[in-house]
């Protein structure tokens, strides 16, 4: 496991941010065990320091604390993978819906610009996944918003860690240039065919973790 020890004498805080980041970038891998001694040593921490990091996380639904057993980078079951696409689909699709009545027929610019944002991050070299996980998100929480539903919003905003789970374990099995263009084609998608193309869209990820599903 390879680490850049922090500056100063690290806070919860500091440490928090750099361990988040580590996970939504998917370079902690879900699943992944989070050694103490090797944390400790890298970041040049306490070990309460690193434990109060992880029980920050682990709020976060970002890591899973086991009695005994240590902490990991929280993972999606195949279940969960499975539910929350049925969340997703719903919300997300009643927000297009809303956002293309409101709209006759047309999303707002701010979605297709969030998708453009997506892809030319996606092309650049050095853009990294958690960047492309909030590119990511900017698109479909963008789609939500356009639906001028508060409720709507609320409870897709509730999925956000969730999701960002979802997309940094995608990493192995998705390219960053496939993430970029599916997002532009799928918002001319929902303009020309109506919001259920949405179903496909997420299915094809969700198979690619859970083939078969």
């Amino acid at each position: 496991m390879t680490a850049t020890a922090l500056r100063r004498a690290s806070t919860v805080d500091q440490l928090t941010v750099v361990l988040r980041e580590r996970i939504l970038a998917g370079d902690l891998e879900p699943g992944q065990r989070l050694i103490e001694r090797e944390l400790v040593e890298a970041y040049e921490v306490a070990r309460h320091t690193l434990r109060a990091a992880l029980r920050q996380l682990e709020v976060e639904g970002l890591v899973r604390v086991e009695p005994n057993r240590g902490a990991r980078v929280a993972a999606l079951s195949g279940d969960e993978l499975t539910e929350l696409f049925k969340l997703r689909l719903a919300l997300e699709r009643e927000g297009a819906h809303l956002a293309l009545e409101r709209g006759e027929g047309r999303l707002p610019a701010a979605v297709h610009e969030a998708a453009q944002r997506l892809q030319r991050l996606a092309l650049r070299r050095r853009s990294t996944w958690s960047e492309i996980s909030r590119a990511h998100h900017a698109v479909h929480s963008g789609l939500v918003a356009a639906g001028h539903a508060p409720r709507i919003e609320r409870a897709y905003a509730a999925l956000s860690t969730e999701i960002a789970l979802f997309v940094s374990q995608l990493k192995p099995v998705w390219t960053k240039e496939q993430v970029g263009a599916d997002h532009v084609a799928l918002v001319r998608a929902i303009e020309r065919e109506g919001p259920d193309v949405l179903r496909e869209h997420m299915a094809q990820a969700l198979r690619a973790l859970r083939p078969g599903a």
